[in-house]
């Protein structure tokens, strides 16, 4: 199995989504960058890590809080990554983050009845 990294944020619906993929039982790990607001309000499972980030830091510096975390947490060579939750800033620091840890990953949806990789 790998591990999971998504971003909890805002948009109708989308913890919705990302408490799917959690339910679905197919990662070793989970990890959910969220801001106060998620920390306090998200029912995890205990694979599940919200972690705090700071939007609102300009793009490298949330970036690199970001990578700092990857390089803490992530045991793999590569993670499944969601980005059905957060916005567009979020995403480019997340991904900035994974490509500059040199760790793959896998976009991943929740379908249905199973975690699918698109």
């Amino acid at each position: 199995m790998t591990e999971l990294i998504a971003y909890l944020s805002t948009g109708k619906g989308t913890w919705g989504h990302v408490a799917g993929l959690i339910s679905k039982d197919k990662f070793e790990k989970i990890y959910l960058l969220t801001n106060e607001f998620g920390k306090e309000n998200f029912n995890t499972n205990e694979k599940t890590e919200l972690l705090k980030v700071n939007s609102n830091e300009d793009y490298k510096r949330l970036r690199d809080d970001i990578l700092e975390i990857i390089k803490s947490k992530v045991k793999g060579t590569e993670v499944a990554v969601n980005f059905i939750s957060g916005s567009g800033k979020e995403h480019m620091a997340l991904i900035s983050a994974l490509i500059k840890s040199g760790i793959g990953f896998r976009l991943v949806i929740n379908e249905e009845k199973e975690v699918t990789e698109i």
